[in-house]
């Protein structure tokens, strides 16, 4: 491993990084004891966000799935008997043509927010760098 104290510029190499030298390497202002004692609950954290990203993405790929697939292609013709107000459009006519599209746009706007509300909560939003 290799640790880089961005402080005094030390460079920490081996295994145990927290006495290398009679001191603690630094980052920044926190000393490599206070980092590697939370990576624990980083990576706990990081498992947290990413269950609940593959969760979002599960419930989200499988509403694109039904729509795309299930209404343009297996239900047409069941769709075919409903007609779309003021058109005159077959509803599975219109799915297989622009309904699926749609929703895949809606669900790429929902995504985002859900992502940044995610990101806020787990404090790893991008965040915009103030300019000097």
């Amino acid at each position: 491993m290799l640790l880089i104290g961005l402080a005094r510029e030390d460079i920490c190499f081996g295994r145990n990084l927290l006495a290398m030298g009679g001191h603690a390497c630094t980052i920044g202002r926190k000393s490599a004891e206070f980092f590697w004692r939370n990576i624990v609950s980083n990576k706990n954290l990081k498992k947290e966000y990413w269950k609940k990203n593959l969760q979002y993405l599960a419930v989200l790929l499988s509403i694109w799935f039904v729509v795309s697939y299930g209404f343009s292609i297996i239900l047409v013709d069941v769709l075919d008997k409903i007609k779309i107000p003021f058109t005159g459009f077959k509803l599975g006519f219109w799915f297989s043509q622009q309904g699926s599209i749609f929703v895949f746009v809606i669900i790429i706007f929902v995504y985002v927010h859900l992502m940044n509300k995610l990101d806020k909560k787990y404090d790893v939003e991008e965040k915009e760098e103030q300019k000097k």
